[in-house]
């Protein structure tokens, strides 16, 4: 149980009708929409793997092959399995495509049927091997069982090579860690490819391949049975491969993905409009395979004032969960991100954290949140540092999070020795046992500094959200409305892999993704229309 904010029912009602109507013109944009990684994605879950001595995948050569001779406007789908009819696998028409020996067409009137039954049963494999996983996860938690306490002990593990990554996450574990996130290497997400197999070479992380995921999913299932509780893995599903990443997360039983709908346009310089297609397959899938999703509201406070801004971040997060919504994804699949990264020279400043961070709470009761500790303001201090993980620490009991990202106090100095992260879990160990029980005592006045803050922040958020109705969500985002950043609709990385679909596109992968992923908040999407 956590404290109740007197916050206006109409006033919630309203910013969520706002925020549907902002997110709708996006959604249409989306919808109408075909990008070159949801079309590899859907090669993938049809089970083609592998790359060639360069080190390219092969899905990205027969991609790139369709591309060239037909476009990707009507979907790849088509084209690929009517010239599958000349070889006998994906594998082997991917070798023929990538030196010239293939010539796509789309097919028409029975050859096109035959290609369409053949495409949706080779992709519906995929999507068995995504709810196997996904049971298999029931029957873990059920066997071995979940962390006894909220929040979940989130920690980043993450040396480059993926061999030294699983020791280290093992270890954690055993130190207290409940979801294990091997962080990416620097750079990953501008490539317009997803590595193959196991990596050992990476720089500020380790590269997020399909053999990575199920390597250390497997040393993690290990792990899991000795200490008694399921330990989660978690990855990125961002960048230009987005739809891609999600597909091998669910055939590799991830549990959490960061996906969120802004985050690389905003801090990767990706195309506004390939990002929000990518995200719309991404989180289908993402439902479909009962992944929680991680959003990265957090980035805007490293780059915007915490205080100042605090209200883009109430907007995302509303935002975000339309998306997810008509994506298909719950709120118990909805990790909405916030962070502890107001200046603590600021008088106050804990108390306006609890703020931000009970309103959050209250405003998605259900939704597993992520809350994000300080790094914008860490000095070098390291027993300052501490103290202040400390405090970040306290505001997350005290309010109810779900998620906890374990803070290091060596944040900025240098990557964490694992004798950081030693320390790092003895505080939040500490006071996840001394403060257990905190949030059901701590009810800050109605009509106090807290609550009047935060119905200040959720003021402030309706403000925004109807000037973004009025202007556009591309043109608010071209504006730096977010994080202060600027990044027009018809800039960034990925423009060039965005094709409006054809009258008659067709993808079995989305079709699929559409029937099974109902939207979870129809009634607030119909009022905005």
């Amino acid at each position: 149980m956590t404290a109740e904010l007197p916050l206006d029912p109409a006033v919630v009602a309203r910013a969520r009708r706002l925020a549907a109507k902002a997110a709708q013109p996006v959604v249409d944009l989306a919808r109408s929409h075909t990008t070159v990684s949801v079309e590899r994605a859907t090669l993938r879950l049809a089970g083609l793997t592998g790359a060639d001595p360069d080190g390219i995948p092969w899905v990205n050569r027969l991609a790139d092959a369709v591309q060239e001779q037909v476009g990707i406007d009507h979907g790849i789908a088509l084209p690929v399995f009517h010239a599958l009819k000349d070889y006998p696998d994906l594998d082997r028409l991917a070798h023929a495509a990538a030196a010239d020996g293939v010539r796509f067409t789309l097919p028409e009137g029975h050859a096109a049927e035959t290609a369409r039954e053949h495409a949706r049963a080779a992709v519906l494999h995929g999507f068995d091997r995504i709810d196997r996983s996904r049971s298999r996860r029931d029957e873990l938690v059920a066997e071995i069982g979940d962390p006894p306490q909220r929040p979940w002990i989130y920690l980043i593990v993450a040396t480059g090579d993926i061999y030294e990554d699983i020791p280290q996450a093992q270890a954690a574990a055993k130190a207290g860690a409940d979801v294990i996130a091997v962080i990416r290497s620097t750079g990953q997400s501008l490539l317009d490819y997803v590595p193959e197999g196991a990596t050992r070479e990476g720089f500020a992380g380790t590269y997020a391949t399909g053999e990575n995921f199920r390597l250390m999913r497997a040393a993690l299932d290990e792990t899991s049975r000795e200490v008694g509780r399921y330990i989660r893995l978690t990855n990125y599903a961002s960048g230009l491969c987005m739809p891609e990443i999600a597909a091998l997360a669910g055939m590799h039983r991830l549990d959490m993905m960061l996906n969120d709908s802004m985050y690389g346009i905003l801090f990767r310089d990706i195309n506004p409009i390939r990002t929000f297609v990518d995200q719309r397959f991404s989180r289908q899938v993402h439902a479909r395979a009962g992944i929680i999703i991680n959003t990265g509201e957090d980035n805007y406070l490293t780059t915007a004032d915490a205080v100042d801004a605090a209200h883009t971040v109430t907007v995302s997060q509303l935002l975000n969960e339309r998306f997810a919504h008509e994506a298909g994804l719950p709120d118990p699949l909805l990790g909405l991100g916030h962070a502890f990264e107001i200046n603590p020279e600021v008088p106050e400043s804990f108390r306006l954290e609890l703020a931000h961070a009970l309103l959050a709470r209250q405003l998605f009761p259900d939704a597993p949140l992520k809350w994000m500790p300080p790094t914008k303001h860490m000095t070098g201090d390291v027993f300052r540092g501490n103290l202040l993980d400390g405090f970040f620490n306290l505001a997350g009991v005290m309010t109810g999070q779900s998620i906890l990202l374990v803070g290091m106090m060596t944040e900025a100095v240098v990557t964490p020795w694992l004798s950081d992260r030693d320390i790092a879990l003895q505080n939040v160990r500490y006071v996840l046992n001394a403060c257990a029980g905190l949030a059901e005592d701590f009810h800050p006045p109605k009509d106090g500094f807290i609550a009047n803050r935060a119905n200040q922040v959720l003021g402030e958020a309706v403000d925004l959200l109807e000037k973004i109705v009025d202007d556009g969500l591309l043109n608010a985002i071209a504006d730096g409305t977010f994080g202060i950043m600027k990044r027009p609709a018809d800039g960034g990385r990925g423009l060039d892999g965005v094709a409006k679909r054809a009258e008659d596109y067709w993808n079995p992968a989305t079709e699929e993704l559409d029937r099974t992923s109902p939207d979870q908040d129809a009634e607030p999407m119909e009022a905005a229309r």
